[in-house]
């Protein structure tokens, strides 16, 4: 029955299904896993950093984390090519509000811009979805720290703590019975980081195989977000 309803992904199967956005999350399954965990004074992103051959030549930035504006950076998982495309689009998106408003994007109304961004290619005849889901975490003087995440189809929501890619299910049952709403950035960093080692494949994990960012405030409250 699938295969007379998978070659679209503007055409609902009798069950009211799209294939192509459930084979898009089957790819982010299969991807690197990360972790997102949201403390009172700050956000830490833990991600597998991916080493595929020791002939490759050292990479110039992370292909795991990306910083999107000065108070917004992202965590990816999927297809990076696919990833590299909606980031680009994310600082364009950040930019223009900047140009027009005189001031830093509201963190929900970046990713709720790319969100659309995203939901149209699931509408569209002869596109398909974005291969890849996004967790943001950001800081705006309006509602503080937010960490977001969101998938192929456009859906995004709000988390204190989240986990996407390979295993997320395993690390999403951890941070329920780990976390507790008000950590402190360390805190939340060992949270991230065992979480993490939860969802890796490999029993001798190790630093090189862990990418982390963490947001805060340079100097406190009120003052510039910095990622680290």
């Amino acid at each position: 029955m699938a295969r007379r309803y998978d070659g679209r992904t503007t055409t609902f199967d009798p069950d009211g299904r799209l294939f192509q956005i459930e084979y898009a999350v089957a790819a982010i399954d299969n991807a690197a896993p990360a972790v997102g965990v949201l403390a009172k004074d700050g956000i830490v992103i833990a991600g597998e950093k991916k080493v595929l051959s020791k002939l490759l030549a050292t990479p110039k930035s992370s292909e795991k984390m990306a910083t999107v504006d000065e108070h917004i950076v992202c965590a990816v998982a999927g297809l990076t090519s696919d990833a590299n495309i909606l980031l680009t689009q994310a600082r364009l998106v950040a930019q223009r509000h900047l140009f027009k408003y005189g001031e830093r994007a509201p963190v929900e109304t970046l990713v709720q811009q790319l969100a659309d961004y995203k939901h149209v290619y699931t509408q569209t005849g002869g596109l398909r979805p974005f291969g890849v889901s996004l967790m943001y975490a950001g800081w705006d003087e309006h509602r503080g720290f937010q960490l977001y995440l969101s998938d192929p189809s456009g859906n995004y929501g709000g988390w204190k703590a989240a986990a996407m890619g390979a295993n997320s299910g395993n690390a999403t049952s951890h941070l329920k019975g780990a976390y507790e709403e008000g950590v402190s950035v360390t805190d939340a960093l060992d949270l991230a980081v065992t979480t993490l080692l939860k969802a890796l494949d490999t029993s001798t994990p190790s630093a090189d195989r862990v990418d982390v960012a963490v947001l805060t405030l340079a100097g406190g409250l009120g003052d510039t977000p910095a990622a680290a």
